[in-house]
């Protein structure tokens, strides 16, 4: 029998053995990939309309992102904190600039920048705020995803994330996204900080009212509190422009970033912001081995440069009017929503059709991947390096999938 030949479905087996259940993947056993492109191990090829969550904006292995890796490789992947390597400069000097702050801290994952801005913003908050020792609070949203680690679950609203992994760090102040009257009500003499995604993409890229960005700003300064923007998903060109916070003119204290910044090759992440903010910090006082590590800034810094371009910012915005214009085609021929900003979109399919699980599992049988998300709604964020054509059979796709 032909199935007996294939090699994905003892993959699959061996996978569900041998780990731990976090994941719920979809049944396809990826071997090797180049720019939009997957291929599995039994030759079957697959449009990737995911990008690991905007950890491959520029595509797999994108020739100056391998090319950068591997003359790194060739000398020096490691040393430690205790001494400076000759990327780490140059890494911090442009990712700055990027950001437009004095000071970057290298982490490696998004969830070690979250932590990293949230111990910042108490420390500021009790040296140059002068907040009561141990009575810092920082103001969330609900939908929010920030993150896995015990601290970050204590302020999510998502019962997946949470259930089970008490007892909760306390310190947080949850507020319905989208709804400033009630962000700056929960504002108090003890607030640090509001930590935000600009575009909340876990919960189906949730687009911000308008308005919105530039109230919590003002709300941010009138109060004395850090803006803090969590663009770990929606930063570094995802959804046409550097940042979300472009988008509306808003500049926050502090940006939390991550995914795209190790361009799919290395687990980068960074903390940037000001030298009033990040200075505060003193040796001795957070860190990571492998943070700020020789290989992770040489190719920091090429995807930095990258950026600085502006080539993949214009991708995604004129790329975004395309998906955009294709997706709304659909609406009541199976979708009952579509939320576009960029290469970056939530679509909720008529739930009396189907599951986003199962839009997932047809669209793969198609030969296009995608992730859901909450039910019925699934997420598309391809890489950067896609073409108009293969937008266009993406959204054929999702289109046969919905007629059935």
């Amino acid at each position: 029998m032909i199935e007996d030949m294939l090699r994905t479905p003892s993959a699959v087996r061996d996978a569900e053995r041998y780990t731990a259940h976090n994941y719920h993947p979809l049944p396809v056993v990826i071997s090797s990939a180049e720019g939009a492109w997957l291929t599995d191990v039994d030759g079957r090829r697959y449009l990737d309309c995911l990008a690991g969550y905007s950890a491959l904006n520029f595509g797999h292995r994108h020739p100056a992102l391998i090319r950068a890796a591997h003359e790194q490789l060739d000398r020096l992947t490691l040393t430690s904190r205790a001494f400076i390597h000759d990327q780490f400069a140059d890494f911090c000097r442009e990712l700055a600039a990027l950001c437009g702050k004095d000071l970057v801290l290298p982490m490696n994952t998004g969830a070690e920048a979250v932590e990293t801005g949230i111990k910042v913003a108490r420390k500021w908050g009790y040296q140059v705020k002068k907040v009561a020792a141990g009575q810092a609070n920082i103001v969330v949203a609900d939908g929010n995803f920030h993150g896995r680690t015990t601290t970050i679950v204590s302020f999510s609203t998502d019962a997946d994330a949470r259930a089970d992994f008490g007892p909760y760090t306390p310190g947080f102040t949850v507020v319905p996204y989208g709804d400033l009257a009630a962000l700056e009500a929960a504002i108090d003499e003890n607030t640090v900080a509001v930590l935000l995604e600009p575009i909340q993409g876990e919960q189906g890229v949730v687009l911000p009212p308008e308005g919105y960005l530039p109230g919590v700003r003002r709300a941010c300064t009138d109060r004395n509190v850090l803006f803090i923007a969590d663009e770990i998903q929606s930063g570094l060109g995802r959804t046409g422009r550097t940042f979300a916070c472009d988008h509306e003119g808003v500049v926050p204290d502090m940006y939390l970033l991550g995914k795209a910044l190790g361009g799919g090759i290395v687990p980068v992440s960074a903390v940037a912001a000001d030298a009033d903010v990040l200075g505060v910090l003193r040796p001795g006082q957070h860190g990571s081995t492998f943070g700020g590590n020789p290989l992770a800034c040489a190719v920091g810094t090429e995807v930095v440069r990258l950026l600085a371009t502006g080539e993949f910012q214009r991708r995604s915005a004129e790329l975004g009017e395309r998906l955009r214009a294709g997706l709304e085609g659909l609406l009541g021929g199976g979708l009952v929503a579509v939320r576009v900003r960029g290469l970056w979109a939530g679509v909720d399919i008529d739930p009396a059709l189907m599951t986003g699980r199962q839009a997932c599992e047809r669209l793969m049988d198609r030969g296009v991947l995608v992730k859901d998300t909450h039910g019925s709604t699934i997420r598309l964020a391809p890489p950067l390096v896609i073409t108009d054509d293969e937008i266009d059979h993406a959204v054929a796709q999702l289109a046969a999938v919905l007629a059935g």
